[in-house]
């Protein structure tokens, strides 16, 4: 609310002098009230409506040493590869890859612990395929329990190795 206040001056009159009557000044008082009512309503409405929760993060684990080497058997490693068309492919040891479905990957993961306990998963990314395949590619490998994987880009000789399974 606001509201005017139009006082009446003094006239001016005074004893032998003739003064110029005085102007009749308004003043304006703005109710702040509301304003304010509606600024707590909003600040209680986003404290009440947010969510505090941990954000959820991949933990990585890197080698201690950039140079260092780890030596895998050729039988424990298996090499799964995301080409630029979000397709999959696998390969075991040194063969040749194969195709696979991603809707089987939690599956095949969990088929190939069974066999050998030691596996260890290398994830290889084209640069070209979508960020949201890595995540759902790891979730997969989080769900069959498989926590030994490493990720490294695709080469060319990769790509080549692709084409001709394809």
């Amino acid at each position: 609310m606001s509201g005017a206040d139009v006082g009446g001056g003094r006239e001016g009159k005074s004893k032998g002098h003739k003064k110029k009557k005085a102007k009749k000044r308004a003043g304006v008082r703005v109710d702040m009230t509301p304003m304010v009512d509606v600024a707590f309503l909003l600040l209680t409405f986003f404290m009440l409506t947010t969510v505090m929760r941990k954000q959820q993060t991949l933990e990585i684990n890197l080698p201690p040493d950039a140079k260092a080497k780890v030596q895998i058997a050729q039988s424990n490693l298996m090499t799964v590869y995301i080409d630029d068309r979000d397709s999959v492919f696998y390969a075991t040891g040194t063969d040749k890859p194969q195709s696979i479905q991603f809707n089987g990957l939690n599956n095949f993961f969990l088929k190939q612990l069974a066999q050998n306990s030691k596996l260890v998963v290398l994830l290889k990314f084209d640069r070209k395929s979508k960020y949201h395949m890595m995540v759902d590619v790891i979730d997969q490998l989080n769900l069959a329990k498989l926590q030994r994987f490493s990720i490294a880009p695709m080469t060319d000789a990769d790509k080549q190795a692709l084409a001709k399974a394809s």
